[in-house]
């Protein structure tokens, strides 16, 4: 078989056409695939949105929460201070009624006490220093008020006419005498009801100034009843004295009107 000839058989595979219910088959199964994966991207994008409203929701109500608890709070703390500001003021109330009721009754005192001393006051002027009869009368001069041992003239100078201390003594010198000197209670009463509060007259001067510290009366002797005088004895200062007031430091070198004293006559 020298010069048989070898043939070699060809096969061709051809792509046989589908038919169209073949390819309907596949169109379906891919479009369901498709919309199976639409699907459920769509239910994921719905579950994760619905979980983000949840969430703001809940963070919503809970700061709506911690606002009310904040408002009740607020609420309870605004009523507990009205109440405990209700409470003050009644007690402030009663404790105002009780004072007014305390200063009646101080009034009341004042005003028996006032009139007590009043009293006091005239009976030791008509006891001790009126002129009662002749007998005390001549004992002083004209212009002059007996009272114990002593005559006393009171000058009424109004202002601008009033003297500094040493002017005021000078002049009781001229009239042989010197300023008031007073060395007992009734004196001191009788003094401060004839020093009256009238026309301009701010203070009448007695013989009292400080010296060395130390309240001195004209004639050399200390002031003994320290309750009389309680303003500290300061270098250049003097008294004064006036009906219804303390004695009084001033300045010697004030004007005012003055009071003078000497020794009564023996009858």
């Amino acid at each position: 078989m020298e010069d048989s000839e070898v043939q070699y058989a060809t096969v061709v595979f051809k792509n046989l056409p589908r038919t169209k219910k073949e390819e309907e088959v596949v169109y379906d199964e891919v479009k369901k695939t498709n919309q199976t994966s639409q699907q459920t991207f769509d239910t994921n994008d719905m579950e994760a949105e619905r979980r983000h409203w949840y969430q703001k929701f809940a963070c919503c109500f809970g700061s709506l929460c911690v606002i009310l608890v904040m408002m009740i709070i607020g609420v309870y703390n605004l009523t507990q201070q009205k109440q405990n500001l209700t409470e003050e003021l009644s007690q402030v109330k009663k404790t105002n009624q009780e004072l007014q009721t305390d200063k009646e009754t101080l009034t009341r005192q004042i005003e028996t006490m006032k009139k007590t001393w009043n009293e006091q006051k005239l009976r030791i002027r008509n006891e001790y220093c009126h002129r009662r009869n002749n007998e005390r009368s001549s004992s002083c001069q004209n212009g002059w008020t007996h009272c114990q041992s002593s005559c006393y003239a009171v000058n009424n100078a109004r202002p601008p006419k009033g003297k500094t201390w040493t002017e005021a003594q000078e002049d009781c010198k001229q009239k042989t005498s010197h300023l008031a000197v007073v060395g007992s209670e009734e004196k001191k009463l009788f003094l401060d009801n004839t020093s009256w509060n009238a026309n301009g007259i701010t203070g009448y001067w007695i013989g009292l100034r400080a010296e060395g510290r130390r309240w001195k009366w004209i004639n050399g002797s200390d002031l003994t009843h320290q309750a009389w005088m309680q303003q500290p004895a300061t270098d250049g200062q003097c008294v004064t004295s006036l009906q219804n007031r303390e004695w009084k430091s001033v300045r010697c070198t004030e004007k005012n009107a003055w009071i003078c004293e000497k020794k009564a006559l023996s009858v």
